[in-house]
Parts: C-alpha cells; sequence; structure tokens
C-alpha cells in the first residue's frame, strides 16, 4: 500500500490512521503512519458531574462535541489522509438511549460506586454471575448500573431501547451503527466472557435482553463507516471504523503487549496492571478482572485501582503547590522516611483486591512536623502499595509477568517510577509514544481493520526510551513499611462500611 496520496491541491498527503480516545477528563485523538510514526494530536477537556457523593457522571454530547473539536484540531492535510478511524474508551459507562438513539439521561460512569446494593441483588438473582463473566458483580462495572436505574427511576428504564458503552456512542454518531466489540463488552458483566457472546442469563437478571444490547465484533475489525454528513463535518473520508476497544485493551495494542505473559502498568486517572493470557483465567475472589482482549483468540487480566494519578493530582492540590512536577520534586527532595504518614488511595472506593466502594483516602501517623511535601510522598508510596497488591492478586490468578512497560500521564514523573519499580520488584519500561497510548492502539485496530494484516505485524512494541530498575535501599525500606499499610486498611475497613458509598 502507498504511504501517501495525492492531495486536492496536487501535493502529497501521507495515509494515516485516526485513533479516537474517549477519557474521563479528555477525548485525545492521533494520527499515525502506515508505519507508526505519529502525526499528529490534540485533545479536547471534558467536564465531570458528581450530583451526589459516590456518584460520577458525564454528558453523551459533550463527548461527541469535545471528539468532534479534537479532530478537528488535527492539519487539514493530515485528516484527509486518514484510512480508518479506531476507538477506544472509558469502560463500563452506561449510555440509556431511547427508541430515537437520545439519551435519556447523563451516563453514569465507571467510577460510580452507588450500585453496591444492585451487585448483591445481581449474584442472588443469576448465581452463576462469575462463572459466566469471570468477575464478581462490582459498582464499576454496567450492568448493576441499570439494575439501579431500574430500581430508582423506573420511568428511564421503561424507555431503554439500547445501551451502549462510552466509545460505542461515539461509534453511534460517526457511523450510525450500534455496535460494540469485545475487550469492551467484557467489562459489562452481560458477556459470556470464555465464549465471547452476550449472556440471555446474564441479561434477564437485569431485566434486558440481547435487543437492547449493541451487535459485537472483534476490536480489529470492520464495525461501520462513516455517514457523509459527518465525514464532512470532520473533514474525513467516508471510512471504515473498526471495532477498537476499551481503553486498557486499546493501551496494550498501542503498547505491543498482544502475547501471553506480557504486561503493562497503566497510571491514568485510575491505575492497572494488564497482562496478556492465552485463555479465560478468571479469578473473581481476589476482584482481579478478567476480559476478552482487542485482539481474536486472547484474553486478559487486570487489576485496577479506581483512583491512581488522580490522587497525585489531589494532593498536589490540597498541599498548595502550583502543579504536579513540583509537588513531586518536593517530595523526593523530602525523601521517604520511617516516620512518612501512611497513606490509603482510596479517595473512589477500590476494586482489586478489596472491591470495597466504600473505602475512602485516609492518611495516618502525621504530627506537628509534617509538612506537605510528607502528605505527597505518603501518597506516592500508598498508590505504589496498592498497585502491588494488584501485582499479587494477578500472580495468584496464574499470571506471570516480568518487565512491565509503562503508559500514561503518571509515567512523566521519575521519582514515582522508581518507587513503584521497587514495590513491584520489577524493571518498569516507558516507551515512545506511552503518552498516547489508547489513542494509538485504536489506530492501530483502524490500521488492521482497513489492511487485513496480522496483528503482530502492525501492534509491534514502540522503540525503548528508558528502562526504571528496582532500588534495592528504597525497596528495603518500602518492605518495612508496607505491613503498617495493609494492617491499616484490615484496621478501617468495618468502620468505611458505617458511610455511605
Amino acid at each position: 500500500m502507498s504511504a501517501a496520496k495525492q492531495s486536492a491541491g496536487g501535493g502529497t498527503v501521507p495515509e494515516s490512521y485516526l485513533g479516537i480516545d474517549l477519557g474521563t477528563s479528555a477525548v485525545k485523538v492521533v494520527a499515525v503512519s502506515a508505519r507508526g510514526e505519529l502525526l499528529a494530536q490534540a485533545s479536547t477537556p471534558l467536564s465531570l458531574q458528581r450530583p451526589q457523593a459516590g456518584w460520577s457522571e458525564q454528558s453523551p454530547d459533550e463527548w461527541w462535541q469535545g471528539s468532534v473539536a479534537a479532530v478537528r484540531a488535527l492539519p487539514a492535510d493530515v485528516r484527509r489522509g486518514v484510512q480508518a478511524v479506531g476507538l477506544s474508551g472509558q469502560m463500563h459507562g452506561a449510555v440509556l438511549l431511547d427508541a430515537a438513539a437520545a439519551p435519556l439521561r447523563p451516563a453514569i460512569l465507571w467510577n460510580d460506586g452507588r450500585s453496591m446494593a444492585q451487585c448483591l441483588a445481581l449474584e442472588r438473582a443469576e448465581p452463576r454471575t462469575r462463572e459466566i463473566t469471570g468477575n464478581i458483580a462490582m459498582p464499576g462495572f454496567t450492568a448493576p448500573k441499570l439494575a439501579w436505574v431500574r430500581e430508582h427511576e423506573p420511568d428511564a428504564f421503561a424507555h431503554i431501547a439500547t445501551v451502549l458503552l462510552p466509545k460505542d456512542y461515539l461509534r453511534l454518531r460517526l457511523t450510525g451503527e450500534r455496535i460494540s466489540e469485545m475487550s469492551d463488552a467484557a467489562g459489562t458483566l452481560w458477556l459470556d466472557v470464555g465464549r465471547r457472546d452476550w449472556s440471555d442469563a446474564m441479561l434477564a437478571a437485569t431485566g434486558l435482553a440481547r435487543r437492547h444490547m449493541p451487535a459485537l465484533v472483534e476490536g480489529s475489525q470492520v464495525a461501520g463507516r462513516l455517514r457523509a454528513d459527518v465525514a464532512g463535518e470532520l473533514g474525513l473520508g467516508e471510512v471504515v471504523v473498526a471495532g477498537g476497544a476499551g481503553d486498557n485493551a486499546a493501551s496494550a495494542v498501542g503498547i505491543g503487549v498482544i502475547a501471553p505473559g506480557q504486561a503493562f502498568l497503566s497510571l491514568g486517572t485510575s491505575g492497572v496492571l494488564f497482562v496478556v493470557n492465552d485463555r479465560f483465567r478468571p479469578n473473581p475472589a481476589r476482584a482481579v478482572h478478567s476480559f476478552c482482549h482487542a485482539i481474536p483468540g486472547l484474553w486478559h487480566q487486570m487489576a485496577v485501582m479506581l483512583s491512581a494519578a488522580s490522587c497525585i493530582d489531589w494532593v498536589a492540590a490540597l498541599a498548595g503547590y502550583a502543579d504536579v512536577p513540583s509537588a513531586v520534586a518536593a517530595a523526593e527532595a523530602r525523601g521517604l522516611r520511617a516516620d512518612t504518614p501512611i497513606f490509603l488511595p482510596y479517595l473512589s472506593g477500590e476494586r482489586t483486591p478489596h472491591n470495597d466502594p466504600r473505602a475512602r483516602g485516609t492518611f495516618f501517623r502525621m504530627d506537628n512536623d509534617t509538612v506537605g511535601a510528607d502528605l505527597v510522598m505518603a501518597v506516592l508510596e500508598g498508590v505504589a502499595y496498592g498497585l502491588g497488591e494488584g501485582l499479587e492478586a494477578l500472580l495468584a490468578a496464574g499470571g506471570t509477568v516480568d518487565d512491565i512497560s509503562v503508559v500514561g500521564g503518571g509515567s512523566r514523573l521519575p521519582a514515582w517510577l522508581r518507587l513503584l519499580a521497587s514495590v513491584l520488584g520489577r524493571p518498569l519500561v516507558l516507551r515512545s509514544g506511552s503518552e498516547v497510548g489508547a489513542a494509538l492502539g485504536a489506530a492501530r485496530l483502524a490500521q488492521l481493520a482497513h489492511t487485513g494484516a496480522p496483528p503482530i505485524d502492525v501492534c509491534a512494541a514502540p522503540p525503548v526510551v528508558r528502562v526504571v530498575e528496582p532500588d534495592k535501599a528504597l525497596a528495603g525500606l518500602l518492605q518495612a513499611r508496607r505491613p503498617q499499610y495493609s494492617k491499616l486498611y484490615a484496621s478501617l475497613k468495618d468502620l468505611y462500611q458505617e458511610f455511605p458509598a
């Protein structure tokens, strides 16, 4: 295939693939060449609504407007060269549409904790939930959210024609098609993950049926074509749209984590440890997620923290720093000491390994000498310990993990990476393009859908930029302090349950 085509003005336009990543805080778009070179990128911020404690919602229309703005911010010549579009996005969100495809209410997001009671009721209604889905029912998943709507907003529930995931709502606006794919659908609790198909039993347990669900494809398959009016608005051709992936599976594709045993760590709003499996390996007892990969014939396990880099944003503002880099620099200068406070990083509850939506962030053992830099260091350490617990849960589920590639905004904080490597006991590998991981993965899936090429030809690991090794001295101090972290959650667990989720 040619790497360029003729533009209307007689020049050449590089052929490219567009990846759209619908995150929680922003829509990010990238255009990459057929050889994987980053040609252009843009983003549009998104707002978040928290109408009650523990709730988290967004407007689907804002997603669309943000996506249009981000795509149109790319150079016009780059847009003219786009051969296909891929989608990635935040998982688990519930987009409820009526018969006219209009949203019935704001979307309920992945980090919304209101549906714990519905999780318990769902597992009672369908005792095979964990067997079918490979996952414990958690408020983050989509099915419990619909059970909550059914109970608390019956009029909206009665008018549901289709339930879509966030990125698949963008697909609907782009193509007019109601289609999802395996990696994202696996996070709904409606998918039989081993069979890669909707489960009629799980749908019935929430009062739904297959008619409410989108069609399913693999992430690398064609899943629609841009409508003519949308293509014109975006400055694109009427190109195909790939199935795409949930954000974590897309990040894996972007960083070349597509073979059993390969792993990556995502340091974004949430924290995710992701490892590829050659078959379905569920372990719901430790709150490990077992999902389909975006590549056919593969699955993956994930350990998920609901608050990771978001904790650092929060403490930097709390302690009065101008930005995160200055906060982390102050913490590094102060250093981790035996008397540094302990922090539990559960600002939005927690998934792996506790599955506790009522858990909350907690500082312990502050005194008159505690300064803001100590709080920042405690947060850096606490998130690292949480990810360490996630790694242990993955290994207990039969996963194998060697070195770990790193993606997400947190990968730009060297001091935190040294601490993380020392807790995890493994090298952390930074690769070029890792800061746009999910959007890059979406673009690669677009290329696979357009060309039909084998994944190994398109999804190679990007070049290594740097390797962060564990620090033996730091690891010794962290190991000595970690039992205090573990005991603190165990001591507070019952107290957390006295407060609303």
